[in-house]
């Protein structure tokens, strides 16, 4: 495909196994072509139905897809048209790999973790004219669009919250001679929790398997870095991750701060009380994804066409907050036990609760304080009494 014959619209396959290196790729994709006709799917074999089904102007796919491999599509396709755009993915990097794939004449056979910036430019050629670029305006709201049914309709497909971090200079800042500083990259990112909840689930995809991930740090470590970055630097793509309402942004610095007050206080208190403090730092960075992913969605409504004010962002905040943290953590498949450890910041009725989901409520409870409020009623609660924490170890933690 060149310059003379792109199409007004291109329709794109992409293919790929992984649900967060598929999203990453739509992402880089859209961020070229927003107008693109786009079609994802997760194996080979219904990748060759939909070849067979379409007609495309561009297909990326990994090698080692399930079913039909890439190379095997790559194949298929060389023997129909061969001069349709198609770029291979690869965690395959050795030379007899490469003499492979040659023959098929792929477009271009790209290795991961992948080199965003090259990967871009690549369907910039592909996709665009010289010095050409698509603008796609935001759709306005359909009509007699109602604000609680909009936000109904919106929580199961939701893409998360906002960030907190400039995710650029926090990986320019990670980055040294000998390549991505994992812990300099995790003490840049910590409290954001979208990129928290993103790396965890990843890290917790069909591609990784042993003991489930709950932290930040485990994830980072369990995925390769170079993954890490362009998951990562791929947030920033995305659609509305800052927020432009100041009403909204307000929202937002209220339940960040509160995360990481309520996270700086469990991890006190669990290495306090001798317990896993990464854990209960990670369920407090998380307990409010839903508020901030809801504001989000506020900010598609109000770029829409939608009133919005302080009010109905309370009662927004209200009726759907705590269903859109829950939806996001099943459908992103964040592991049982973090999710119940999460569950333990709301409620302790009834059951049998651990140590860890004990010191998370009790976190919570110490962010909500004000400045003037003591710790004295705290201290008397039935959590701190269960921990057999009192007065002068809360005071401590707070000091700390």
């Amino acid at each position: 495909m060149t310059a003379v014959d792109l199409p007004a619209v291109p329709r794109v396959l992409i293919a790929e196994a992984d649900p967060w290196s598929r999203d990453l790729l739509k992402q880089v994709l859209l961020n070229v072509r927003c107008d693109a006709r786009l079609d994802v799917c997760a194996d080979g074999q219904h990748a060759a139905t939909l070849l067979g089904e379409k007609t495309y102007d561009l297909i990326l796919a990994d090698w080692e897809l399930p079913g039909v491999d890439g190379l095997s599509l790559l194949r298929s396709v060389r023997q129909k048209r061969r001069s349709l755009p198609f770029i291979l993915l690869s965690s395959r990097n050795d030379s007899a790999s490469v003499r492979e794939a040659l023959p098929l004449a792929p477009t271009a056979y790209l290795t991961r973790p992948l080199n965003m910036e090259s990967l871009t430019q690549r369907l910039q050629d592909l996709l665009l004219n010289e010095g050409e670029s698509v603008y796609c305006e935001i759709p306005p709201l359909a009509p007699g669009m109602t604000l609680p049914a909009f936000l109904e309709r919106r929580r199961e497909v939701c893409d998360g919250a906002p960030l907190r971090v400039d995710v650029k200079t926090a990986v320019q800042r990670s980055l040294g001679p000998e390549g991505l500083d994992l812990k300099q990259l995790e003490d840049q990112v910590h409290s954001d929790p979208q990129i928290t909840a993103v790396l965890i689930a990843a890290a917790n995809s069909a591609g990784y398997h042993g003991t489930p991930v709950q932290t930040l740090s485990e994830a980072l470590h369990k995925l390769v870095p170079g993954q890490s970055m362009n998951l990562i630097l791929g947030l920033a793509l995305k659609h509305n991750v800052v927020l432009g309402d100041p009403g909204l942004v307000a929202y937002a610095e209220r339940h960040w701060q509160l995360s990481e007050d309520s996270a700086d206080y469990a991890r006190r208190l669990a290495r306090m009380l001798e317990l896993d403090h990464q854990r209960c730092y990670s369920a407090c960075i998380l307990h409010r994804l839903g508020d901030l992913a809801l504001l989000r969605c506020l900010e598609d409504w109000r770029q829409g066409g939608g009133a919005l004010d302080d009010e109905a962002i309370g009662e927004s905040l209200d009726a759907f907050g705590a269903a859109y943290g829950s939806a996001l953590r099943t459908r992103w498949r964040l592991p049982l036990e973090l999710r119940q450890l999460i569950a333990g910041i709301y409620s302790l009725e009834g059951g049998v609760y651990s140590r860890e989901a004990l010191v998370v409520n009790l976190a919570v409870q110490m962010a909500r304080l004000t400045e003037h409020e003591g710790l004295e009623e705290l201290a008397g609660s039935k959590t701190a009494r269960l921990l057999k924490v009192g007065l002068p170890e809360l005071a401590r933690v707070r000091k700390t």
